[in-house]
């Protein structure tokens, strides 16, 4: 990531608003910006490969649910952010994961530029290839700044996104269960 390319930019953005970037209070908001800006969007540069999903032998067969893993994200339209919650289970076969990695891994994707219905997927599918599972599962929901700060302005609409994999999504007593965990 370019910080110094970061700060250049934000500095013509606030000069088109027309600051004065040399005022105390802006003097170095610039450099504040792409430094959090790099922290907010680090999944950009991040390789999914490098979450070490530790798999620790296990016989059963219920479910896991990982549920209120809240997360920011921006909007890859509008770059405001969209918070949310994430509701991610797998129905292992033979092992399990360390519980700690699926919320590693709705990190990862939500700190890039994002749609949402895209994040629910790369979570899904990267969860399917990487474990040995019966089914994957995740349910996100979230309220986007770009629909309650600006265009419509409904603060409090919430958006909802689901993705469904192997028995989640063949089995109705799987997705039933699940569905009714995630309430």
């Amino acid at each position: 990531m370019d910080l110094k390319k970061i700060e250049d930019g934000f500095k013509v953005m606030l000069e088109g608003l027309g600051e004065d970037v040399n005022r105390e209070g802006l003097r170095d908001t610039p450099r504040r910006v792409a430094k959090a800006y790099s922290e907010m969007l680090s999944g950009i540069e991040e390789d999914p490969s490098s979450i070490a999903l530790t798999q620790f032998d296990e016989s059963t067969d219920e479910m896991i649910l990982v549920k209120n893993i809240r997360f920011v994200s921006f909007c890859e339209h509008h770059f405001l952010p969209f918070i949310g919650t994430a509701h991610v289970a797998y129905l292992p076969k033979n092992s399990v994961v360390g519980l700690s990695k699926i919320p590693r891994i709705v990190d990862h994707f939500a700190k890039q530029p994002q749609v949402q219905e895209r994040l629910t997927n790369q979570i899904a599918e990267f969860i399917s290839s990487h474990l040995d599972a019966q089914g994957v599962g995740v349910i996100i929901e979230s309220e986007h700044s770009c629909m309650t700060m600006r265009g419509v302005k409904k603060p409090g609409a919430s958006m909802v996104t689901s993705k469904l994999m192997g028995s989640f999504k063949n089995d109705a007593k799987t997705r039933s269960e699940f569905l009714m965990l995630c309430r």
